[in-house]
């Protein structure tokens, strides 16, 4: 019988990393003006980690339930291609991106918080929640982020895939104007 993997070698694994927008991407606030209009606060170090995925060779995605211009605009500035929003069924969209990308399931790593994104995390083959995630998703996560969702849990799991699949110390280097 086959020892189960640590989440290290699930993260070594991930092509493809997938993110729910609110209480993941954000702390999950959602503020409205009274004029309807709804604001989001966003982490720049979680920006800023999934754009080194990128740089890393590692497609990224969002994946979530609301649609929202701000989202929208912060996914061009992340340079996320693969943006899904107003989905009811997080399964279809994962599937859509596997078909798109030509991934299998284990290739996959995703971020949520409650319980519209189980059926994806137990299909990925990484499955990651922020801190103060749902404990349903906790229970059921590969790996956890001491920070809470939108307070830099994005950037927590940047960090443990680029470090998981040896990449981490060249990109520092390379911000760093150094060589490793």
């Amino acid at each position: 019988m086959t020892a189960p993997l640590s989440a290290a070698e699930r993260a070594s694994r991930v092509r493809l990393m997938i993110f729910d927008v609110d209480g993941v991407l954000t702390d999950g606030g959602l503020l409205f003006t009274a004029a309807g209009d709804a604001m989001k606060s966003f982490n720049s170090l979680d920006g800023h980690g999934v754009k080194l995925l990128g740089e890393a060779g590692i497609a990224t995605a969002i994946i979530t339930g609301r649609r929202s211009d701000i989202v929208a605009a912060r996914a061009k500035e992340m340079r996320i291609a693969h943006l899904f929003q107003g989905v009811e069924n997080k399964t279809v969209a994962f599937d859509e991106l596997l078909r798109t990308l030509g991934l299998a399931p284990h290739d996959c790593g995703y971020m949520g918080d409650d319980w519209p994104d189980l059926p994806v995390m137990v299909r990925c083959g990484f499955a990651a929640a922020p801190a103060n995630a749902h404990p349903e998703v906790i229970a059921r996560a590969h790996w956890v982020a001491e920070a809470r969702g939108g307070h830099g849990a994005v950037r927590e799991v940047c960090d443990a895939v680029l470090r998981a699949q040896h990449r981490y110390d060249a990109l520092l280097a390379a911000a760093c104007g150094t060589r490793t």
